[in-house]
């Protein structure tokens, strides 16, 4: 388990090395010669997602330096030593101090949250932005990307993974050769080549022999606890009277940065001399425990009993059952599981005083506070809440809050809160894991593996986790081999698509008869548009796109009427125009666009949306009008880019090279690389599908012809270096900068708002005038207006502006309530 940790968030778009949200957003503070209170910042390019540090770091210079040389020389060097010893913090900053020396990047991958050895690799790949679709082993596909990049892996927390990140590494370092990992861990890897440094405690005075007062804050532990005592009480200062007292505290917590901290963290309620009387007596007592133990471990876990023992019983009672949480946790979650039915009003108040008494950490994520507490104090909690009796019934209480909340989202994932769902879904990962993890150990909760794979099957196809989504959906089907019903079903179905989406299309069909087999209710409309969906992109995959249609049409009508079926609506929707493309047929892939912005205006999506412009984009390219084409799909970008979704950017960087092709070759080159760079992340069939199609080989034989093979490589190569953030701004034709503001709703008459929901809906002019009963020219007019006032030039944009305006004027009243 953790014990400093201090994750990084996730950092952005994915890019070939750009920080994703894999494990949840949320930054983990670290103990250790400095704080514990460390901000991801969002990564950008090739520098990296290391965190920045919000305290100042104390002491450690000749454990910096060692680092480093052994770093310099080995390239696996392990930090081991005991828990709050430091170990995270001073890897971040030999990591930090040695970000130049490695031109693409120093990626820190937070290991503490993470119980799953199968999902190792996955979140190293995640944190490098490698969400790849493909059926390959990721452990390949991870040293294939990053066999030529000269990157610091910062593994961090390694202790209960030992086996996994070991083979990882040794993996890693055999066939990446610019490759170096710096490593913490309670323990070595023990892989051949790993340089191992064990981080001691803090320099400590000599408690029999007072120093001077000048002389005192030369020792770390001293100069931490100062630093530490002043942001707890800002008037405290070291003096005559206190100085021997500070003394005595640092040497009986033997230098250890997290109970000194902890100590620290006393003076809001106590003085120094008291805080020395309670370690004094705390201190005798302990040393009557375990010989075999060493003193240090018996004092830090001292040092947080004592923590445990100045809190109140509600406080002590609440700090162990948040012990349930996998992770950081938000407030309405704590109230749910954590709170006692009768008395929920008073939580926030004991939430609160165990952030007062440094035992929760509060966060920010986006627009929400989260809470989560060290590793270290989790586990001493753990052992206290099993004494209760209280965790079975908190695990059931933490697995059917989190069912809830995937049913919810699952319901919700097409509307206005898409967003809202997706990054809260996110910020969850770890917890929706252990979720799973106990309906699957449960013979009790039989019926909600598959409910709960099902349901967050949505949130795993818009964000790209195939190969975790592919997981659990094969753990749910494993542990009810022979059984049948409707989620088992649903869950056939979808492996089969996720299966199709990796490109084992075979598994994939072999599937789907295995789902069409067990399915026991073939009437039912919400399975149809679900099998039609599914077999409409299996077609797809396998060339037969004229099936493909007839399947999505399939899907399209059960799901108009079937309630709560708006994903297999505009998900099969999107594959048909798809459908559409690869047949040649612009005229109706054309009109599959504008229902589908009509479709997500009214619904509020964004992600789909955004990926449909490709679509529209091709259509009107087809019809000779590059203008208007160019215009789609820069809307699909801002789209693709508010939803942090790269397979949409992808989408609208492959078709704006074939648009640009014959206007500008070399642009076109740039675009090509661009659109590659993240292919190879992403991955997949679809990525194959589309770079397969005749448009994307005839736009590279063009730009070849005129630019000749060597420039065209170079362009090309320019391109597959770009972040997903430059390559945005280059098909802006702007450098990176902030977003301009879209225009507001009052930017237009009543009269025009009117006029501009109908042309979101799709209607022509003559059909907006037969609407509002005024001449075609009259509706010309509004038309032109609209365009005019917003800054436009095609109706698609307009569309776009208001799913954006519906998006912000309709507030989320949950978050309002549970997370202001």
């Amino acid at each position: 388990m953790n014990d400093e940790s201090n994750r990084a968030g996730p950092a952005g778009r994915p890019t070939e090395l750009t920080p994703m949200p894999v494990p949840p957003p949320d930054a983990k503070a670290r103990s250790g010669g400095g704080s514990g209170n460390s901000m991801p910042v969002r990564g950008r390019g090739r520098t990296g997602n290391l965190p920045v540090e919000l305290t100042s770091f104390v002491g450690r210079r000749h454990e910096v330096g060692e680092t480093k040389k052994m770093l310099s020389a080995s390239r696996l060097v392990t930090l081991t030593g005991i828990g709050g010893v430091g170990k995270t913090r001073l890897a971040l900053r030999v990591a930090t101090d040695s970000q130049r020396a490695f031109t693409d990047g120093s990626w820190l991958i937070e290991l503490s949250e993470l119980s799953d050895p199968e999902l190792v690799t996955g979140v190293v790949s995640d944190v490098l932005g490698l969400r790849n679709h493909t059926v390959d082993a990721p452990l390949v596909l991870l040293t294939d990307n990053l066999a030529d990049k000269d990157v610091l892996l910062v593994l961090d927390n390694c202790e209960h993974l030992l086996e996994s990140v070991a083979a990882l590494a040794a993996t890693v370092l055999r066939t990446c050769p610019a490759v170096r990992i710096l490593a913490t861990s309670r323990e070595p890897l023990r892989v051949r080549g790993e340089a191992v440094t064990r981080v001691p405690p803090m320099q400590t005075p000599n408690p029999d022999h007072a120093p001077s007062l000048r002389g005192l804050p030369g020792y770390e532990s001293i100069a931490l606890f100062l630093q530490r005592a002043v942001a707890a009480v800002p008037t405290f200062e070291l003096t005559e009277d206190n100085q021997v007292a500070v003394a005595q505290i640092c040497a009986r917590l033997d230098g250890l940065p997290l109970p000194i901290e902890l100590a620290a963290a006393r003076l809001r309620v106590m003085s120094v001399h008291q805080i020395l009387d309670r370690l004094s007596d705390r201190y005798r007592l302990l040393t009557g425990g375990s010989r075999a133990a060493p003193d240090r471990q018996k004092t830090l876990r001292w040092s947080i009993g004592w923590s445990y023992e100045l809190c109140t019983p509600q406080e002590q009672r609440l700090w162990a059952r948040l012990t349930v949480f996998a992770c950081s946790f938000e407030l309405d979650a704590a109230e749910a599981i954590c709170g006692d039915d009768d008395r929920g009003g008073d939580l926030l108040d004991v939430v609160s005083a165990l952030v007062d008494k440094s035992i929760l950490i509060r966060e920010e994520a986006g627009e929400v506070v989260r809470y989560r507490m060290l590793d270290i104090l989790r586990e001493y909690a753990q052992e206290k809440l099993q004494l209760t009796g209280e965790y079975p019934n908190l695990r059931r209480r933490f697995q059917d809050w989190y069912q809830e909340l995937i049913t919810r989202a699952a319901a919700d994932i097409i509307s206005p809160r898409q967003l809202h769902w997706l990054d809260l879904l996110d910020r969850e990962q770890p917890n929706l894991r252990a979720a799973l993890h106990f309906a699957l150990s449960e013979p009790d909760e039989a019926d909600a593996g598959p409910r709960m794979a099902v349901g967050l099957s949505p949130f795993w196809l818009s964000r790209g986790y195939v190969r975790e989504g592919r997981l659990w959906l094969d753990r749910v089907l494993a542990a009810h081999v022979g059984e049948s019903g409707a989620d088992l079903a649903k869950a056939l179905y979808l492996v089969s698509l996720f299966a199709g989406v990796q490109g084992d299309v075979a598994e994939g069909v072999g599937l789907l008869a295995r789902a069409d087999s067990l399915e026991d209710r073939p009437g039912a409309t919400s399975m149809r548009a679900l099998r039609g969906f599914v077999r409409g992109f299996l077609a797809l995959y396998n060339s037969d796109s004229v099936s493909a249609v007839m399947y999505f049409d399939e899907a399209i009508g059960a799901a108009q009427e079937t309630e709560g079926a708006a994903f297999f609506h505009v998900v099969s929707l999107l594959g048909k125009g798809l459908s559409y493309v690869s047949l040649g047929d612009a005229s109706k892939a054309r009109v599959c666009h504008e229902e589908m912005l009509a479709l997500t205006g009214a619904l509020g999506d964004f992600v789909y949306c955004g990926r449909s412009a490709m679509i529209g984009a091709w259509a009107w390219w087809c019809d000779g009008d590059r203008t208007r084409a160019r215009a789609v799909i820069e809307e699909g970008i801002r789209l693709s880019t508010r939803a942090d979704d790269s397979f949409g950017i992808g989408c609208s960087l492959e078709a704006l090279a074939w648009i640009e092709a014959d206007h500008d070759p070399g642009c076109a080159a740039v675009l090509l690389g661009a659109a590659a760079a993240i292919w190879r992340d992403v991955g997949g069939t679809m990525a194959n599908y589309l770079t397969g199609l005749s448009y994307h080989s005839d736009c590279e034989q063009h730009a070849r012809r005129v630019l000749g093979d060597r420039q065209f490589e170079e362009k090309y190569q320019h391109g597959s270096a770009f972040s997903v953030d430059n390559a945005v701004g280059y098909a802006f034709d702007i450098q990176p900068a902030p977003a301009k503001k879209s225009p507001e709703v009052g930017t237009l008459s009543r009269r025009e708002r009117q006029v501009a929901e109908l042309v979101a809906e799709g209607l022509t002019n003559r059909a907006i005038a037969a609407k509002l009963v005024i001449s075609q020219r009259t509706a010309q007019g509004h038309v032109e207006r609209i365009l005019s006032k917003l800054g436009y030039t095609s109706r698609t944009q307009i569309a776009t502006w208001l799913v954006e305006q519906r998006h912000q004027q309709n507030p989320d009243p949950e978050t309002r309530t549970h997370h202001s």
